[in-house]
């Protein structure tokens, strides 16, 4: 694909901040794309034959702002349950639409579209199949097949249409049909081709009240289909809503860092018309994190102006880190680094490290370095009398800086930098800068001088754009000078911070954009240790750097065979030390092999009290008592080599 690619290939800009602008789909008494408000829904855990839990649980969401209530409808007696769901719903007041989540069954999806106001159907399970099989298409053979589609399709449709129902055509990247796999791999490309096919067959049939989904939990697969599906809407002359939302995020703050990373990165371009959170909680709790991701959009049009760029070099839809020089561990083939700010609390004491991941032992008089050290303090003005690990690297303001302090390197405003004010390393010199410093001089200083790292930052209230059109300018200058992410908010909320630091710099490691990351925060205190924690969560959601075990978890929902919540937390404290291992946990096999992406390990429940245990797709152990899964998994992963002892805590 050519790398000079347009700005308005999959959005409406790269630089000015606007919505990209969708049909208007009605979904009961609510108006959804357009120019409408982004909208944030959930979806319900109960077993769906269980009507008072069902309705309990959506008030609940209701109450807490969920404007969409999905629930799951397996097979044609839930599908006829929700008509009681939803009577007892309005006799209590709420008007809210409800959506049947519907999979493998045609039948369910016909008897729900004629009761509540939407229904979900998959392409990949919903008239197709998954045996993970590799089949040989002639383009004759592929096409009878999708006339047999059409076949069972089209019913749905027809109800549709007849009724008023809104559908979502969602695409997973984990239930990819096998005739979709066979053709097009386990691409972006896959997952569009699988909705548009299912698109096409309704707008034969003259439906258009429709809403799509590209939904994956490797959030570099998210982020690439749903812009390769703009663009492909754009070249078809089709401009459908669109559902944003990372499957399998997770819990807790993994769960929320992750889904900022995706959700966020498109939110920035101006995709998206409404989000799911999918958090392995009670349902209500992701509603204020999906509000508070979408309400940062409210007021960003009108932000201060960035040059659009002649060219794009970034190319959208398949990941490539941007080429750049190694200046010792920043850059170069290095994973990208952590900086923690101590400018205004100096580190005084070793024990003080402690929050960025280091931990000094007296008795013993060495230092302990867990996974999520960072690679840097930044001291400012201060200096330290004492000595540090040899893998950390410290940081001083350059009017400062001294030379005599092991592993130390200064900071230079671009003025002082040019200047020659002040003495430079001559190993590493930092240079902090934004958008509007880089003119014709630094940019021959910095293409002469191999020591230079940049710290950039911004103050537009659209900071990622502006960032990375910084980033456009220095690949359009064919400079490859290691740049790092730094981020300063003023934020006394910790969850709110933590969803801005991985949308902002997120959105930037996605397109293989940064060679490192630095978050400050000035609007609460003692925030250090999550600081440093929530940018290493930030690298490993953008998949550009693993420094602890990863849960693809889904959210539970009426098919769920087993307590989620509880079973991700034991499993979680079984094997949180193995850094790099993903784990997938599944409540039902829809949600199963396929679903776990490019999980290492999974655990699937299959029936009541019963557990099947995969290694990657491929079955190990089938129908295990729940009693004992748990232990069976931990025998597989030390089976296949996978396992190490716990190590001493820090």
């Amino acid at each position: 694909m050519n790398s000079e690619l347009t700005e308005g290939l999959y959005c409406s800009s790269t630089t000015n901040y606007e919505r990209f602008l969708t049909r208007e789909v009605k979904i009961g008494d609510l108006l959804l794309g357009g120019y409408n408000p982004i909208r944030v829904q959930s979806m319900t855990t109960t077993d769906t034959m269980d009507t008072a839990a069902t309705v309990a649980q959506s008030l609940r969401m209701i109450e807490a702002g969920c404007e969409l209530v999905r629930i799951t409808a397996p097979s044609l007696k839930e599908a006829q349950n929700l008509e009681l769901i939803r009577k007892e719903i309005r006799q209590a007041g709420y008007n809210t639409p409800l959506v049947a989540d519907i999979h493998f069954t045609p039948n369910a999806a016909e008897v729900a579209a004629r009761i509540v106001e939407k229904v979900r159907v998959n392409p990949g399970n919903y008239a197709d199949k998954k045996k993970f099989e590799t089949i040989d298409y002639t383009d004759l053979s592929y096409e009878a097949e999708l006339d047999r589609i059409r076949e069972r399709f089209t019913p749905l449709v027809k109800i549709c249409k007849e009724y008023g129902t809104a559908m979502r055509i969602g695409t997973n990247h984990g239930s990819l049909s096998d005739r979709i796999m066979s053709r097009y791999g386990d691409s972006p490309q896959g997952m569009v081709e699988s909705a548009m096919e299912f698109l096409r067959i309704a707008e034969d049939l003259n439906y258009y009240n429709i809403v799509l989904s590209m939904k994956a939990s490797n959030t570099q697969v998210m982020v690439q289909a749903y812009r390769l599906l703009v663009k492909r809407m754009l070249e078809e002359n089709m401009n459908y809503p669109l559902h944003l939302g990372v499957t399998e995020a997770g819990e807790g703050e993994d769960g929320r860092i992750k889904s900022a990373v995706g959700i966020g990165t498109l939110l920035e371009d101006g995709l998206g018309d409404t989000i799911r959170v999918s958090l392995t909680e009670e349902p209500e709790f992701e509603i204020p994190v999906a509000k508070a991701l979408a309400d940062r959009y409210t007021h960003r049009a009108g932000h201060q102006a960035i040059p659009e760029a002649p060219v794009w070099p970034i190319n959208p839809f398949d990941y490539t880190r941007r080429s750049t020089s190694s200046v010792m561990n920043i850059g170069g083939e290095s994973v990208p680094v952590v900086v923690a700010d101590f400018s205004v609390e100096a580190p005084e004491k070793p024990a003080n490290l402690f929050r960025a991941g280091y931990a000094y032992s007296v008795p013993l008089d060495k230092w302990n370095i867990a996974d999520q050290a960072c690679d840097y303090i930044y001291l400012g003005k201060h200096s330290i009398d004492y000595e540090t690990p040899g893998t950390l690297g410290l940081i001083q303001d350059a009017e400062c800086w001294n030379p005599e302090l092991k592993n130390s390197y200064p900071l230079f405003n671009t003025e002082d930098y040019i200047s020659d004010r002040f003495q430079k390393s001559p190993k590493m010199n930092w240079v902090r800068m934004d958008l509007s410093l880089l003119d014709d001089s630094l940019l021959q200083r910095i293409e002469k001088d191999p020591t230079v790292v940049l710290v950039v930052e911004t103050s537009n209230i659209h900071g990622m754009p502006e960032l990375r059109r910084l980033f456009v300018e220095l690949m359009l200058n064919r400079l490859h000078v290691p740049v790092i992410v730094y981020r300063h908010y003023q934020i006394t909320d910790e969850s709110t911070l933590q969803l801005h630091a991985a949308t902002d710099a997120g959105g930037l490691l996605t397109d293989g954009l940064g060679d490192g990351v630095w978050i400050v925060n000035s609007g609460a205190t003692a925030q250090q240790k999550m600081i440093n924690q929530t940018s290493f969560g930030i690298l490993q959601a953008a998949r550009v750097r693993i420094s602890k075990t990863e849960y693809i978890s889904c959210p539970s929902c009426g098919r769920t065979l087993f307590d989620l919540q509880e079973t991700t937390a034991r499993i979680r404290k079984r094997t949180d030390h193995l850094k790099g291992l993903k784990i997938g946990i599944m409540g039902c096999i829809v949600n199963g092999p396929g679903e776990m992406a490019d999980a290492d390990f999974g655990y699937v429940g299959t029936g009541v009290g019963k557990i099947t245990l995969y290694k990657g797709k491929e079955v190990v152990k089938r129908n295990v008592d729940a009693e004992h899964a748990v232990d069976k998994l931990i025998e597989l992963i030390k089976e296949h080599g996978k396992w190490v002892e716990v190590p001493d805590s820090i």
